[in-house]
């Protein structure tokens, strides 16, 4: 069947379309897009791509990337909110927008599948899975019986010592809404990014804490070194205060990264879209 290769608007009732659940995040600026769309795989390129293909069996489309969505119960995973031609809004998962980047998708194999012949069959069977003749076995049984059995004394059995249990650090109740940081630099890594199969470089920040009338001591977390971030020339040991949301996702560790780029403690927290930095 041949893809009509077109960017058409659509007739009615030939989409399916999942609109956004209320708000949705939109991008805070060209950085920010360019940032999401270098975690998502869909582009690394100096110039961030505008329009997408939105592909289905008969046809293509183009659609433009309004914003995404956040979910999961540690609000790391994305749902991007996609508009097409005529206006109408729909989500998609990133990764299968990024299939349908590729020219192979939706192409439908001709091959049909053959039924096989078993591979093999008993007049096949190799002698080493022949059973045993009887005269072995006789052998074999005769020496068992002439043998005398050696008698084996009961070996005491085991007592299991109860292993001590670790104690769990008491799980945090992160706030979902946009909240003030304080922090500091800790270090510069390298995660591994398995969208863009790539390593995303992050800053590794201690000391972070989430200022408010109760605040609550996060320790470590990490965020991306995004383009806004290198503006302020970061530095191991400055102090930061800055706006942004926080998730419970363990730092991922860097594909054949050297050492230097490597975190040797867990790090449990991401910090997403810090904004309204200052530098101390």
């Amino acid at each position: 069947m041949m893809v009509k290769q077109r960017a058409l608007l659509e007739q009615t009732g030939k989409t399916q379309y999942i609109p956004p659940k209320g708000d949705y995040e939109t991008f805070h600026d060209e950085d920010h897009y360019k940032e999401k769309l270098k975690e998502w795989g869909l582009s690394s390129a100096k110039e961030a791509k505008k329009e997408f293909w939105y592909k289905d069996r008969n046809n293509q489309r183009h659609v433009t990337i309004k914003g995404f969505e956040t979910y999961g119960s540690a609000g790391d995973i994305n749902t991007l909110v996609i508009e097409f031609q005529e206006g109408n809004l729909s989500c998609i998962h990133p990764a299968y927008l990024k299939e349908m980047q590729q020219s192979s998708f939706g192409k439908e194999s001709l091959l049909t599948v053959e039924d096989k012949e078993p591979l093999t069959t008993a007049s096949d069977k190799p002698a080493a899975l022949e059973p045993k003749s009887t005269a072995v076995e006789e052998t074999e049984t005769t020496k068992d019986m002439d043998s005398p059995r050696k008698e084996v004394a009961p070996k005491p059995a085991k007592t299991k010592e109860p292993k001590a249990k670790k104690e769990k650090a008491p799980k945090l109740e992160l706030p979902t809404e946009k909240v003030h940081f304080t922090a500091s630099v800790k270090q510069f890594a390298l995660t591994y990014n398995p969208f863009n199969e790539e390593n995303d470089e992050v800053v590794v920040l201690e000391n972070v804490q989430i200022v408010q009338e109760n605040p609550i001591d996060i320790g470590l977390g990490w965020c991306s070194h995004s383009k806004t971030l290198k503006k302020f020339e970061l530095a191991q040991g400055d102090s930061l205060e800055f706006d942004g949301k926080v998730t419970a996702k363990k730092l991922a560790k860097g594909k054949d990264v050297s050492e230097e780029f490597l975190v040797d403690v867990a790090v449990l927290y991401k910090i997403n879209n810090p904004s309204k930095i200052v530098k101390k």
